[in-house]
């Protein structure tokens, strides 16, 4: 079953509705969602991606998402995939925006944060493993050659506007 996507512009503006795998493979800009989960201790969720995965099989992550469906701002995207990956039904908060180029190919990621006080549910198809690291864990995780490379480059841009820190 084929996931459509808004195709987007240099300055994410909705050009078409096109086929997820074809905006990959031709390289086209779409919108992706994520969301960056805190427990109330501050430290940050991490998960391995499944090791039968199409992209970045059994390497660690600190985002959770996926493509934003046809028409979902990035908001409404980042609450459904929370849902779906952790069951937990939250409105998480945006953070920042950023155009990624991507390991596979370039879009954009809008990516957003909440901190998690009720039991989380993964699905093992998405999250097969987690656990809780602080910030200094986190860190030192994410510059290994396991760590995702679009989560590095999201990791690097939400320190560097504070994210992460008390208050956030």
């Amino acid at each position: 079953m084929s996931e459509l996507v808004d195709r987007v512009d240099e300055q994410d503006r909705v050009l078409a509705v096109v086929d997820r795998a074809e905006a990959i493979r031709e390289g086209w800009l779409h919108r992706v969602a994520t969301i960056v989960c805190r427990d109330p201790a501050g430290r940050f969720l991490v998960h391995r991606r499944p090791r039968d995965s199409s992209r970045f099989p059994g390497q660690y992550n600190w985002l959770l998402g996926g493509a934003a469906d046809v028409g979902e701002s990035y908001e409404q995207a980042a609450a459904r995939e929370l849902l779906e990956e952790l069951g937990v039904r939250a409105a998480p908060r945006f953070v920042l925006k950023f155009r990624c180029a991507g390991a596979i190919s370039p879009y954009w990621l809008g990516l957003h944060e909440t901190v998690v006080t009720t039991a989380i549910r993964p699905d093992p198809y998405e999250v097969p493993w987690h656990t809780w690291l602080t910030a200094s864990e986190l860190e030192s995780l994410a510059q290994g050659p396991e760590f995702v490379p679009d989560g590095r480059e999201a990791f690097i841009r939400y320190r560097a506007v504070g994210g992460g820190t008390p208050g956030m």
